[in-house]
């Protein structure tokens, strides 16, 4: 007798189980990793933004540094979001790991636009 194979059962002798969302899972191990370390630089220049502080109004190098510090803050979060609107990446990872990026964007917008 001729039975038909089930790759989602395990208990039917002769085939093999595939688990399927394996795949995604590895697939979202992979992806995660650009998003965290992208995430994590864009974190690190928002604290440079935060904490440099000028000495007073004729200090330009300060300035500098902030505007630049936001610039790269802002540069890495939206990698992240290109990252994200690929379709194979949209597939696997969801719109919540957007939010860190998007809330140190926030921030280094904020920073950036005050400029004190």
């Amino acid at each position: 007798m001729n039975t038909p194979s089930n790759p989602r059962n395990p208990s039917n002798p002769g085939t093999t189980f595939r688990d399927p969302d394996g795949d995604r899972r590895w697939l979202r191990l992979v992806f995660a990793v650009p998003f965290t370390l992208l995430t994590l630089i864009a974190a690190f220049f928002c604290w440079a933004a935060l904490v440099t502080a000028p000495d007073g109004p004729w200090d330009d190098e300060a300035y500098a540094a902030i505007a630049l510090s936001c610039a790269l803050a802002l540069a890495a979060a939206v990698a992240v979001v290109g990252l994200w609107l690929l379709p194979s990446v949209r597939k696997v990872i969801g719109w919540r790991w957007l939010t860190p990026a998007l809330a140190l964007a926030a921030v280094a917008a904020v920073r950036w636009g005050t400029g004190t």
